[in-house]
């Protein structure tokens, strides 16, 4: 059996499949209500409350917002340091629902549906966030995703989960896979 063969067959039991792109970003995603965001993405602004010293920024609260139906027995919250220029992508998850809160810079997020029920199958997202947009991000299952760390400085990405890690439960695509075709580039306008 050929690698290929086997991915589809692998694809199929898992219900998503890695679309063939075009080279690029695809839709450039400014207002949280946007119509050409994947099914099932949601975006939602954040306050941020700024002052002489620095500024707040408020994450999390259970039971309310993009975690409001995430259970708490389950619920993870972890956070990760990025160095400038890294680029994290693409991994997806079979079952697991993510809400992402860059806090610190700004991320080029890159989301793709790889769900082949879905009407939005193949559709790519790109979602500059952080602290020039602050945004909160709910990723479902079945969506790849990833990122890039844009400026000179760190960033940190907050991210919640409606359930405990599983390896089990993630999937992996190399950030420059051919058929994603993502280009992480910068974008000369």
């Amino acid at each position: 059996m050929t690698e290929a063969t086997m991915e589809k067959i692998l694809s199929r039991e898992r219900g998503i499949e890695i679309p063939t792109c075009e080279r690029g970003i695809g839709d450039v995603i400014v207002t949280p209500d946007s119509p050409r965001l994947i099914g099932g993405v949601r975006c939602a602004p954040l306050a941020v409350w700024p002052d002489d010293r620095g500024y707040f920024l408020e994450v999390q609260r259970a039971g309310l917002g993009l975690i409001s139906e995430f259970p708490k027995e389950t619920t993870q919250i972890s956070a990760a340091l990025n160095y400038p220029g890294i680029i994290k992508a693409f991994h997806f998850h079979l079952h697991q629902t993510d809400v992402w809160t860059p806090a610190m810079n700004m991320l080029q997020v890159a989301l793709v549906d790889l769900r082949p029920d879905s009407p939005t199958f193949a559709r790519r997202n790109t979602i500059y966030a952080g602290s020039l947009r602050p945004w909160q991000l709910l990723i479902p299952p079945g969506v790849a995703h990833g990122y890039k760390v844009l400026g000179a400085g760190p960033s940190v990405l907050i991210y919640a989960t409606d359930r405990f890690y599983n390896p089990a439960d993630e999937g992996r695509i190399p950030y420059d896979d051919p058929r994603l075709n993502y280009d992480w580039e910068l974008q000369h306008k």
